[in-house]
């Protein structure tokens, strides 16, 4: 009895020992006067357990709404939606580096940590590795892959007229989310190795490809908010094989560098991006090595299948919501008097197509957590007149800047592309100005030294694609009181958008 007595007294003073640790390390932050929920003042768990139950979006829009432009999520984790701390965050100078969420993105090989170019905490990586491929995801390179997204898109459309138009099969419902994402993915398949992944072929998640990825998304969504678990989990050689990992797109990678290795004359003269990053190896052998080259592909695929369609996605499905946007986008369509698939330089011309693509862009950001960034040895001087640390985890949630009334207008929970061009009574100085807000808290593709690095080509696929199915197609909900599925991870993932198709 007295043994169980001392047993439970040592048990009480540990943990008593514990959370006077955890008090004590409270009083002693500076980040005390940031409010916040009360348990993400003292643990990481509150974020964790907040992100596993899929609630991050709403709960940091709520706290924000409650508590202003600063919001504490972690004893070490601040969340900003102040718009001008926006270029400080994220400025192109990088003094303000990624922090170790991005971790999770390393690939473990032979028991060493290998990072890549989207994860890296190293700004130096970053430049080392950027630099030789840089030139290949410009404005000017996108439009010389259009070619490649025509052949694709017109298998698209082949697809879409005999699945869900013709015959026996005309009237029968579409699920355009899906059919996007294979289009998608098949023309990044097409732009990186002249050769498809054979989703539409199939239509069908060829190997599990995107259901792998967004599982994969899901873990670092979770794991992310403390990200020294995953130490424990997906990077433990005795567990890893029960976390989700790219292993079915990256070995898809390799087979194909292999495949080009061992036929290049098949390929002499294709203008892919296999071809252009074998060219960088010539270029900078002290820096791309094969290693480099399969690496580059993988990020290629994975950094622009879901991003796209993610956007893509959003812009149908509003469109299709509002009937004035639909109308008005259709009509600006037809008067063009396009062919499909159009060329881009049809395209950029069309204002009111630019503002849908903005509007998705804006009122569906793919990211859905604060990006988080490390506050650098200066520290970081806030309107409320804290400064954090240096070391101290911040970071602007797309989401929640992105409707901010004082920016986007009093209806930042409204599809309204019409926010993005000139209002009937305002002066082009007060247009110039309203848009330059809007665009300097825009985080659709990140910014400063980290901004994406395929945004150019996103844009082109984007107008393209849209242009495609509403100036092309007659498509509209199958059920208008349907509401999509949203799988809010790392990703912010839309599924089951179901149309009826007819052509015009």
């Amino acid at each position: 009895m007295a043994f169980a007595s001392l047993i439970v007294g040592f048990g009480v003073v540990g943990l008593i020992a514990v959370v006077s640790q955890y008090v004590f390390a409270y009083l002693q932050s500076p980040l005390k006067k940031i409010p916040g929920p009360w348990l993400a003042k003292f643990s990481d768990l509150w974020r964790l357990i907040n992100a596993y139950e899929k609630k991050h979006i709403t709960t940091q829009q709520a706290l924000h709404d409650k508590y202003g432009d600063y919001v504490q999520l972690g004893p070490n984790v601040v969340s900003i939606s102040d718009p001008q701390a926006v270029k400080t965050i994220y400025s192109t100078r990088g003094t303000f580096v990624k922090s170790e969420f991005y971790a999770i993105n390393d690939a473990m090989q032979d028991g060493k940590i290998i990072q890549n170019i989207f994860g890296t905490r190293s700004n130096q990586f970053h430049s080392r590795y950027i630099r030789p491929i840089q030139k290949l995801y410009t404005f000017t390179a996108a439009k010389e892959y259009e070619a490649v997204m025509d052949k694709t898109l017109t298998g698209f459309s082949h697809q879409l007229e005999t699945r869900f138009m013709e015959g026996a099969n005309q009237g029968v419902t579409c699920d355009i989310a899906d059919w996007v994402s294979y289009l998608t993915w098949d023309i990044l398949g097409e732009m990186t190795f002249s050769k498809p992944f054979g989703f539409m072929e199939t239509a069908t998640d060829v190997g599990g490809m995107l259901a792998t990825a967004e599982r994969t998304m899901d873990y670092q969504s979770v794991i992310g908010q403390m990200p020294a678990l995953d130490k424990w989990l997906a990077k433990n050689p005795r567990l890893a094989s029960k976390f989700p990992a790219f292993a079915v797109a990256a070995g898809f990678c390799v087979e194909r560098f292999m495949e080009r290795m061992q036929s290049l004359d098949q390929f002499e003269g294709k203008a892919d991006f296999t071809n252009h990053f074998l060219r960088a190896k010539q270029e900078h052998p002290t820096v791309v090595t094969d290693n480099e080259v399969i690496a580059y592909m993988i990020i290629n695929v994975l950094g622009g299948g879901d991003t796209t369609s993610i956007t893509i996605k959003a812009i149908i499905y509003h469109t299709l919501k509002n009937p004035a946007v639909h109308r008005r986008l259709v009509q600006e369509l037809r008067a063009a008097n396009l062919t499909y698939p159009a060329p881009f330089t049809s395209l950029e011309g069309l204002p009111y197509l630019d503002a849908c693509i903005k509007e998705g862009l804006r009122i569906h950001p793919v990211v859905g957590h604060i990006m988080e960034r490390i506050v650098p040895s200066a520290g970081l001087a806030l309107t409320n007149g804290v400064t954090l640390p240096p070391g101290t985890i911040v970071g602007v949630n797309p989401w929640v800047v992105h409707r901010r009334a004082d920016i986007y207008g009093s209806d930042p929970y409204e599809f309204r592309p019409e926010r993005w061009l000139p209002l009937g009574d305002e002066s082009p100085a007060a247009y110039e100005a309203r848009l330059k807000r809007m665009n300097d808290a825009d985080l659709s593709f990140g910014k400063g030294n980290r901004v994406c690095l395929g945004r150019p080509l996103a844009l082109v696929e984007m107008a393209k694609i849209v242009a495609s199915l509403f100036g092309k197609y007659d498509i509209e909900l199958e059920d208008r009181e349907a509401v999509w599925e949203v799988h809010p991870q790392w990703f912010v993932w839309p599924h089951k958008i179901r149309v009826k198709l007819s052509r015009c």
